[in-house]
């Protein structure tokens, strides 16, 4: 065992289930706790894209016009796109619906989706139709594997996340996971919140030398030529692959992977490069021999630099075409042939590569060049010689021809927007002596970027890329499922802390901050802080206050939480600290006939995924129900 493996784990729940819930595309893997250098990737997918494989299926979900749950993935935008426009404006059809949590600042049980009809429907309750249908495929799969009905209760359940999201994002997704079942708020430990680099990086430290690309080394990595290994490695992998009733089951060796005996203990550290459909993220750590535990050095950055971009750009550049008026409408009066065309961009997108020479062509639907001519009363053809935009040229069958520069002139603003993130990341001084730095997730695939990150950071760190790189975080995550300790320190990406009153220090303390209350002089809105931003905290390190009910009848005491990317913060008025969630101490139910002033000790985790609370009553040494709050308060 790599790590000292929890074995309650093991009794507890026979498999472990992760389900990499992505903006453009998603999957499970799973592992049984008796077997665990097995995981397997989910049986294929029906349906699929010309051009992409289709291991993973697209985040798309569909509501009758009822709004009760249809199908999801490439069933959900095939039967969309099979509907009569008539009909389908009443059907309610979502896509890349996951950046919405990363993107709303205010965000509640209540926030709102929209589907491409315009119409509104709670996030919450698309989530959670989504993960329930994972729910239900992994069950299914699992019960015809073993010939016998799977139960929920027999599983533990790994749900990824970006690192950079927030507390209310996380916490709601596993509100989402409640309502679809997998776990409950008695039971939370079934449902783990795994972070999207730190599953790439448990699975990176298991890599075996055939099993990556290095786009540093110019000798040939299996024989291939550096040149071939950009687009054709990935095809090439060796990976001891299992057919299993079309379940694909990869070996993880019980060992950590060659490249590390190159790290010096102590000093060398490895950043992991996430860069998905929305966000892009990242995390530099250091691995301890031999045990393979990984401490996190610098706290989790990125944003929304994803593959999503590059179709946002397609957008600017069709509105700059044909109007940003006519796209607006089009979208709305047709939107299954809208789904069609950015199907279309999307197989070429993934053709777009540095050295490229011929041009890229995309289909118009014919319902795109139909209504054009009715909105504008001239043809597709006549719009394009007249908006002279470079490089893009319309081709007598029916398509848009757009030359490589063109097309990598879309990719441009989000790739520079990755390569700038990780050179301000690498100018940080905890982040020196970098080995190596992984480059996974989906947009990782592409060969512009991957050439961008070598040609930037290639002098300062050995690139590397896992074969299979869509399927990295997956396997992490299935990976920490099956062990989450092994991340043992961790940073905190905020200040929290609560406000408070101190004795009032002459001198010390802001004249408007005294209050006098019975005779005593005191200081309001002190920022007790709890953990500072970038602070490292190990795993199960608990922070600890005791609070005391204002009269002995009080049966709930609710605590506010303040957070700030300051970490030095003196007062909860200062500018840049929010409130950002509640601290709730339920005293109901412990014994009242203690004496008068009870003393509540509550102790805070901040080391682990999500942040956790527990308290307990002094007197009675009985645990205090207590609930941390970042989403209703």
């Amino acid at each position: 065992k790599d790590s000292d493996a929890d074995d309650a784990v093991e009794q507890l729940f026979l498999v472990v289930v992760a389900i990499d819930f992505g903006t453009t595309s998603s999957g499970y893997a799973y592992s049984f706790t008796k077997e665990p250098e097995c995981i397997h990737v989910m049986r294929r997918w029906e349906g699929g894209d010309p051009g992409v494989s289709n291991q993973k299926t697209p985040t798309t979900i569909l509501l009758t016009p009822e709004r009760k749950f249809h199908s999801f993935g490439y069933a959900a935008r095939d039967f969309y796109h099979d509907l009569d426009p008539t009909e389908s404006k009443h059907w309610l059809y979502f896509e890349k619906f996951k950046m919405k949590l990363h993107t709303t600042g205010n965000l509640t049980m209540d926030t709102d989706l929209t589907a491409a009809n315009g119409k509104k429907v709670k996030a919450l309750e698309i989530f959670a139709y989504a993960l329930q249908f994972f729910k239900e495929q992994a069950l299914k799969e699992l019960s015809d594997q073993g010939g016998s009905d799977f139960e929920n209760n027999e599983v533990r359940w790994v749900i990824t996340v970006p690192a950079i999201w927030k507390q209310p994002a996380k916490q709601f997704m596993r509100q989402a996971a409640y309502k679809a079942g997998m776990a409950s708020p008695e039971n939370p430990e079934q449902l783990i919140i795994a972070l999207e680099p730190e599953a790439a990086s448990i699975y990176c430290r298991k890599l075996r030398l055939h099993q990556m690309i290095d786009l540093s080394s110019r000798a040939p990595v299996n024989g291939y030529s550096p040149s071939d290994t950009i687009g054709t490695g990935f095809t090439q992998a060796k990976e001891h692959v299992r057919r299993n009733r079309q379940s694909r089951t990869f070996l993880v060796e019980n060992v950590i992977g060659e490249i590390w005996s190159e790290l010096e203990e102590g000093s060398d550290r490895y950043i992991v490069v996430d860069s998905g459909g929305g966000t892009v993220d990242m995390t530099v750590h250091q691995i301890r021999l031999p045990e393979g535990h990984l401490k996190e050095l610098y706290k989790a950055t990125g944003g929304p630099y994803g593959s999503l971009g590059v179709d946002y750009e397609f957008e600017k550049l069709l509105c700059k075409i044909f109007g940003e008026d006519f796209i607006e409408q089009f979208k709305i009066k047709r939107p299954a042939a809208w789904v069609d065309l950015m199907i279309a961009f999307e197989s070429r997108k993934r053709a777009a590569a540095p050295d490229r020479t011929n041009p890229l062509n995309i289909t118009l639907p014919f319902s795109f060049i139909d209504y054009y001519k009715k909105f504008r009363g001239h043809s597709v053809e006549h719009a394009l010689r007249k908006s002279n935009v470079d490089f893009v040229k319309w081709s007598s069958q029916g398509m848009l021809r757009m030359s490589p520069d063109a097309m990598n002139a879309l990719f441009k603003p989000t790739i520079d927007q990755i390569v700038q993130h990780l050179s301000d990341v690498f100018d940080k001084p905890e982040v020196t002596n970098v080995k190596f730095l992984f480059l996974v997730g989906g947009f990782a695939e592409s060969p512009l970027l991957q050439q961008a990150v070598q040609s930037a950071f290639g002098s300062r760190c050995r690139v590397i890329i896992p074969q299979d790189v869509g399927l990295t975080i997956l396997k992490g995550a299935v990976l920490f499922g099956l062990d989450p300790a092994v991340i043992k320190v961790r940073r905190s990406p905020l200040t929290y802390g609560v406000g408070v009153l101190n004795r009032f220090v002459e001198g010390k303390h802001p004249p408007e901050k005294l209050l006098i209350k019975d005779g005593t002089r005191w200081c309001t809105d002190v920022f007790d802080k709890f953990i500072s931003a970038d602070q490292s905290v190990a795993l199960g390190e608990t922070v600890t206050r005791s609070y005391t009910p204002a009269k002995p009848s009080q049966l709930v005491i609710v605590i506010n939480i303040y957070s700030s990317e300051q970490d030095n913060v003196s007062f909860i008025t200062e500018s840049g600290v929010k409130k950002c969630g509640t601290l709730r101490l339920d005293l109901t139910g412990t014994d009242a006939s203690v004496p008068n002033r009870r003393e509540i000790k509550t102790l805070m985790q901040f080391g682990d995924t999500e942040i956790k609370a527990m308290a307990i009553d002094v007197a009675t040494s009985k645990s205090v129900k207590v609930g941390i709050d970042f989403l209703n308060y």
